[in-house]
């Protein structure tokens, strides 16, 4: 008999006090971390340590791990051929309170920017031609790798019947929702984890098996608000996105926009109805 994991208290690290935490990484990894240039992100913070490297500290729930484990930054460094910092060492602890694992990854620094500085792009970023070789080469080389987990965008284990859940309410006219095709994927591939002008992709922990087109789809959805940048993301990653699963993981995202959470404040809005109409029309004439 599997017993219940407790739900852990829903926490934004971009304001929890984390001193205490930060404090007990330096003594564990024995490095100090820049505590004036710290980067707050809702389920994470990162800084520079005096080593010349990074440290990123992940808070997350008991019942997530037994989902997928604990270790995505660690387990991605088997990886090959993919742009990525090099990882180093890990600690890890369990909260004395809360259902949850503290975990800090020290990793190579990386000098270059995120591309945008949240999940989504408003304003068209300069990419050098060599940026898009790297994006294609990465994407390219992940997808044909194998691992047992299973990614988990937006923080739930992607499957059949999440695809399902997430589209069927919105878009009820596209009857056929099977995934036919499985990849290897990032899984939470937006404009703030890919760095530039160097391609790079941060932020590993939630990678795994995913329908094919999941990056994809998501690095075009959070440029919907750049139509030019939006349509260079299909064109690069067209193989992906107009396969059949790769359209299903395009209307994936933007039923997540123009459904029942849709915020009129959005810029995706608009755009992402747009696409939809053409991603249902096409779906359903196949």
């Amino acid at each position: 008999m599997t017993l219940p994991v407790p739900a852990a208290r829903d926490v934004d690290l971009r304001v929890e006090p984390v001193e205490d935490v930060l404090d007990r990484v330096e003594r564990s990894l024995q490095v100090r971390i820049d505590r004036d240039g710290v980067m707050r992100k809702r389920r994470s913070v990162g800084g520079r340590t005096d080593r010349g490297s990074w440290v990123r500290v992940e808070r997350r729930s008991l019942r997530r791990i037994a989902a997928q484990g604990g270790n995505g930054p660690e387990s991605a460094a088997v990886l090959s051929g993919v742009a990525m910092p090099r990882w180093d060492r890990a600690v890890t602890w369990r909260d004395a309170d809360e259902p949850v694992l503290w975990r800090a990854d020290e990793t190579e620094l990386v000098n270059d920017p995120p591309v945008g500085p949240a999940a989504l792009v408003i304003e068209a970023p300069r990419l050098p031609e060599a940026w898009w070789e790297g994006l294609n080469a990465s994407l390219d080389a992940l997808a044909v790798q194998y691992t047992p987990r299973r990614a988990t965008p937006d923080t739930e284990s992607i499957t059949q019947d999440l695809v399902e859940a997430v589209i069927r309410p919105v878009f009820p006219e596209v009857v056929d929702l099977t995934v036919d095709e499985w990849a290897c994927a990032h899984a939470d591939l937006t404009w703030a984890n890919v760095i530039g002008p160097r391609f790079c992709i941060i932020d590993w922990e939630d990678w795994g098996m995913a329908p094919r087109g999941l990056d994809a789809a998501t690095l075009w959805g959070n440029a919907l608000a750049v139509p030019a940048l939006a349509d260079r993301v299909w064109a690069e990653r067209r193989p992906d996105l107009e396969s059949r699963t790769g359209r299903l993981m395009a209307l994936f995202f933007c039923a997540k926009v123009v459904g029942p959470y849709a915020h009129d404040a959005d810029p995706r809005l608009e755009p992402a109805r747009k696409a939809a109409a053409g991603l249902v029309a096409g779906l359903c004439s196949a």
